[in-house]
């Protein structure tokens, strides 16, 4: 199955699926578009304006990730359903993470 992630200098670029207002915080998997793009699914509580989705989402990865929120930067998407994040660290480390995140979701 195709991965979210894709490996940068510094980190790793992370595509996600937000589902604002989605009654609880967390991450739901790996789905595949019908274009063929691999997105990580996460929903959290806030709603969608003022930017309260995509803090609690930067919040939500870095607490999953282990990194501190300024690690995480939303480099697209601020007010689309689909966000590229760009998460600072050392990339095998971010990678192990993710798919040991998913493995126990």
């Amino acid at each position: 199955m195709a991965v979210p992630w894709t490996a940068t200098p510094g980190g790793l670029r992370l595509s996600v699926r937000l589902t604002p207002r989605g009654g609880r915080d967390g991450v739901d998997g790996i789905e595949v578009l019908a274009d063929g793009r691999a997105v990580l699914k996460a929903r959290v509580r806030a709603a969608p304006s003022e930017g309260e989705a995509n803090a609690a989402l930067i919040a939500l990865l870095a607490r999953s990730l282990s990194v501190s929120r300024s690690a995480v930067t939303l480099a697209a998407g601020s007010t689309a359903r689909l966000k590229n994040l760009l998460v600072a660290g050392e990339t095998d480390l971010l990678a192990a993470r993710l798919e040991q995140l998913l493995a126990s979701g």
